[in-house]
């Protein structure tokens, strides 16, 4: 097996175990509103929102990529 099959395996079963200890239901408070959700719900939430907020930062601050320059 290649080393990058042991890591998506690895990786499955982290997620799994996440999974399977984040299943209590939380109270998350915004603003003025509070929230009933599963924890991992939350974590999903939390690591899509953060993805995002870090593409789109990059998009905005990043500069333009040259094309590469022939000797």
């Amino acid at each position: 097996m290649k080393v990058k099959g042991i890591i998506i395996i690895v990786l499955i079963i982290l997620a799994v175990i996440l999974i399977a200890q984040n299943t209590e239901v939380v109270p998350v408070q915004i603003l003025f509103w509070q929230i009933l959700m599963s924890r991992i719900v939350l974590i999903a939430l939390m690591l899509v929102l953060g993805f995002g907020i870090g593409f789109i930062l990059a998009k905005v601050t990043g500069r333009k990529r040259s094309p590469p320059k022939e000797n």
